[in-house]
């Protein structure tokens, strides 16, 4: 039974930091867009290139140039 005066106040203590953490983390925007990080990885960039559109490493330092 004495365990209980040690356990109830961590228990609490726990809950107030999820319930704090989930306020902050409402507060600052983090769940406000919940649609397009699911779908970033598959859109494809604009700016990205192949990799067959890259020079090859060591094409443009060639030796005496």
């Amino acid at each position: 039974m004495s365990a209980i005066w040690i356990v109830l106040p961590l228990a609490i203590l726990f809950a107030a930091i999820a319930v704090g953490a989930f306020i902050w983390t409402v507060k600052s925007g983090q769940l406000d867009d919940l649609d397009t990080p699911a779908v970033r990885p598959l859109v494809d960039d604009a700016d990205e290139h192949s990799p067959a559109d890259r020079p090859a490493a060591g094409a443009d330092s060639a030796p005496g140039k």
